[in-house]
């Protein structure tokens, strides 16, 4: 059969389909705000990004962007071609990262998100170890107590501690904690140590401050162990990441709600009411389903399981 190239559909627009080159330098200019910074991050002068834009608007017949002194704002044309121009961008950078992987040694790009406190304290310190198995791999952790979009692609992999609310994520339960009350040891020497829930009243406690980003559910549950719902606890300090709220505890502020993984052996913090303890936390390991394949994820979420196995034994 000879070769033929297919006809359009009718009813069809008789017109060629969009050039890449210029939706990808849309595409930048749409990020950077200015046709000189989209430059810089093309390797393209000034000009060189303002003609392909005015060639897109011509061939469109439409305006992308408000021009003005203060740099580009996109029109509401210009904000539908973004859009999908994202969308596009962030599947083309996918679909790259894994068919770069070999078959036998995972590699390229991989970033990751988590809380504050666990990324700091429990997961940073076991990356050299995944590095040294896995040079290849392109590591970037980010660091925040609020919910990245991994659909969006902000990240690929997220440690969360509590079940993911988007849609489209695959879940795996990675681990169960619970936090315990600590205090500095120069602390109990001058206040006196709590013997129960009760004693909480007559001590200083310090507490997540804010509560917009729960890095965890029910991370302020100290303010109501053993309190008189008449005579509500009112914090010393609030501190809007768990790893302050530890450093706070370290250093003679108060009593405080802390994870077992965020007191190394050596500190001077000790363990007080040890009868009681905060509400189970389960964290997850949480990717998009369109990662399913990717052998980085893979040996990650591998990676963590026996870390954790081990530090459980």
């Amino acid at each position: 059969m000879p070769n033929t190239v297919p006809a359009r559909p009718p009813g069809s627009p008789n017109r060629p389909l969009m050039d890449w080159d210029k939706l990808r330098v849309f595409h930048a200019v749409a990020e950077a705000g200015s046709f000189t910074h989209a430059g810089e991050v093309l390797n393209l002068s000034q000009s060189a990004v303002s003609r392909q834009i005015g060639a897109l608007e011509e061939s469109l017949k439409v305006p992308l962007f408000h021009r003005h002194a203060r740099g580009l704002i996109l029109t509401e044309q210009g904000e539908l071609l973004y859009d999908t121009a994202r969308d596009v961008v962030h599947k083309l950078a996918m679909a790259e990262a894994m068919l770069s992987e070999s078959k036998d040694r995972p590699r390229g790009p991989l970033t990751v998100t988590t809380t504050v406190a666990f990324g700091s304290a429990w997961l940073t310190p076991r990356m050299r170890e995944f590095l040294e198995l896995y040079p290849e791999i392109d590591v970037t952790l980010l660091l925040d107590d609020a919910e990245l979009d991994l659909g969006m692609r902000e990240a690929d992999v997220a440690i969360r501690m509590s079940p993911p609310r988007q849609a489209d994520l695959i879940q795996r339960p990675l681990l169960t904690m619970q936090a315990s009350v600590y205090a500095s040891r120069d602390y109990v020497q001058k206040q006196g140590e709590p013997m129960r829930p009760e004693d909480l009243d007559h001590h200083r406690i310090v507490v997540y401050g804010d509560t917009s980003h729960l890095p965890v559910p029910h991370v302020n549950w100290l303010l109501e162990a053993g309190a008189s719902p008449e005579r509500p606890r009112r914090p010393a300090l609030r501190v809007n990441n768990i790893y302050g709220i530890y450093r706070a505890v370290r250093s003679g502020v108060g009593v405080g709600a802390l994870p077992a993984y965020m007191i190394p052996s050596d500190t001077p913090i000790v363990r007080v009411l040890p009868e009681l303890s905060g509400p189970p936390v389960q964290a997850y390991f949480v990717y998009p389903e369109e990662l399913r394949h990717s052998k980085r994820i893979a040996v990650l979420r591998d990676f963590l399981v026996r870390q954790i196995a081990e530090s459980e034994r």
